[in-house]
C-alpha cells in the first residue's frame, strides 16, 4: 500500500492513567504526540544512547534552575550517578547553587506580590522564589572568606575556580549536617568540571572583582576554559562518542558547542562533531539568536555529526518540568555508570589536544 510508509508509526492508543504509576511508564505511554512526544524521544535518547559506556556527556545550564531546588533535586542526582562528566553552567546557577550548601533559606511564593513593597522588607524575588536579601550578603561573605585562602592566589580556570568551591562547601554542608544539597558539592565528589562561560557574569564574579580591589591574586582566565573543554571533548571523540545535554540556552550552550569549531576550524584537527544533542528550550529557531538553533543547524558549524541526527531531540519545554521528568525517568531505567573524574584528567587531555595541534602546525610548516 502506497501509504503504508506514513502509517508505520505507533499506534496511539493509550492504556488509562492509573493510580501509582511512575513517571517512566507515564512518559512511555501517554507522552505520544507534540512537545510530550519528543520529551519521551530524549528521555530515550539520552537512556538508550548517550549512557552508554563510550560516550561522554556534557551539560549546559541556564535560567534560573538552582534557586528552584533543581540543582538538589536533579542535577546532583545525575552527577552522582555518572549521567553527567561535565558542566557549563552560568554564574548565577553556581552562586545560588551554594545557598543550599550553606543552609540558607529560599522559599517558594508568588509572582503576583509587590516588588516595592519586597525591596522594603529587603526581600529578594526570583519569578516565584523568594528569600532574605542576607541570603546575598552572607554568600557573598562566604565566597570572600574563601578568596583570602592561599588555594585562590593565582590565575586559573573556572572548573579549578568551582573543584575548589565545591571542596570547601562540601566541608560546610557537612558540618551543618547537609548531604546531596548542592551541584557543586556533587561536583566536587564525583570529579565532575565545572565551568563558567561569562565568568565575570555572576555575583561570584562580582566578589572576585572585588576582592583584586584589595590586591587579591586570584585572577579567571577563560582561554584556560577554551582549550580545556575543547580537549575534553576531543579526548571523546577520540575513544567514543561526545553527546551534549542543554538545559536552556544562553551563553553555556554557545560554550559547550563551540568546542567543535575549536577543533575543527581553530585547531584545524580532524572531528565530526557531536554524536547526541537533547535540548529543552522555550526560544524559537526563528529569531535567529543561538539559544533556539536546532541541531541541523549545528551541522553546518560543525558542531553535530550528520550521521547521528536522527538522535538529536529538541523539546520545547521549560525545563522546571522537563528536568525533573527526565531525571526521573533515567533513574529508573538506568543503573548508572562510574563517574569519568574528567577533573582529574584535565592536565592530561590538554596535553594530547596540544600535541595533536603543534604536530599539525608543524607538518603544515613543513609542507609550506
Amino acid at each position: 500500500m502506497a501509504n503504508k510508509q506514513w502509517l508505520s508509526g505507533r499506534r496511539i492508543a493509550p492504556p488509562a492513567v492509573t493510580r501509582g504509576i511512575g513517571a517512566r511508564e507515564l512518559i512511555d505511554q501517554s507522552f505520544l504526540a507534540y512537545n510530550g512526544a519528543r520529551l519521551r524521544e530524549a528521555c530515550r535518547v539520552f537512556v538508550d544512547r548517550m549512557l552508554a559506556d563510550d560516550v561522554t556527556i556534557g551539560m549546559s545550564v541556564s535560567g534560573a534552575l538552582t534557586p528552584a531546588g533543581l540543582g538538589a533535586s536533579c542535577l546532583a542526582p545525575l552527577v552522582e550517578k555518572g549521567m553527567v562528566d561535565w558542566i557549563v553552567s552560568t554564574g548565577a546557577n553556581l552562586y545560588h547553587d551554594a545557598h543550599f550548601a550553606l543552609g540558607m533559606e529560599l522559599h517558594a511564593g508568588s509572582p503576583f506580590v509587590d516588588d516595592i513593597a519586597l525591596r522594603k522588607d529587603q526581600i529578594i524575588r526570583i519569578y516565584d522564589v523568594l528569600f532574605s536579601y542576607d541570603v546575598l550578603l552572607d554568600t557573598d561573605a562566604f565566597f570572600r572568606e574563601l578568596l583570602r585562602l592561599d588555594d585562590f592566589q593565582h590565575t586559573m580556570g573556572t572548573a579549578e575556580f568551582h573543584y575548589l568551591a565545591g571542596k570547601y562547601l562540601a566541608a560546610r554542608a557537612e558540618a551543618l549536617g547537609m548531604d546531596n544539597a548542592s551541584l557543586l558539592v556533587a561536583a566536587y565528589r564525583a570529579g565532575v568540571p565545572v565551568y563558567t562561560s561569562s565568568p565575570g557574569d555572576s555575583s561570584i564574579g562580582m566578589n572576585v572583582a572585588a576582592c583584586a580591589l584589595e590586591g587579591n591574586a586570584c585572577r579567571l582566565d577563560p582561554l584556560v576554559d577554551v582549550n580545556e573543554t575543547a580537549a575534553i571533548v576531543y579526548d571523546a571523540t577520540r575513544k567514543g562518542k561526545s553527546a551534549v545535554l542543554i538545559l536552556g540556552g544562553g551563553s553555556p550552550k554557545n560554550f559547550m558547542l563551540q568546542t567543535e569549531p575549536q577543533i575543527q576550524e581553530v585547531l584545524g584537527l580532524d572531528d565530526a562533531g557531536h554524536a547526541y544533542f537533547l535540548q529543552f528550550t522555550d526560544a524559537r529557531p526563528d529569531t535567529g539568536g543561538l539559544s533556539g538553533a536546532t541541531p541541523a543547524e549545528a551541522v553546518s558549524w560543525g558542531k553535530v555529526n550528520p550521521e547521528t541526527l536522527p538522535d538529536s531531540v529538541v523539546c520545547y519545554l521549560d525545563t522546571s518540568v522537563a528536568l525533573p521528568l527526565l531525571t526521573a525517568y533515567a533513574m529508573d531505567a538506568h543503573p548508572g555508570r562510574t563517574p569519568r573524574r574528567l577533573y582529574d584528567r584535565r592536565a592530561e587531555m590538554l596535553e594530547a589536544l596540544t600535541a595533536a595541534y603543534l604536530a599539525l602546525r608543524t607538518e603544515q610548516e613543513h609542507d609550506g
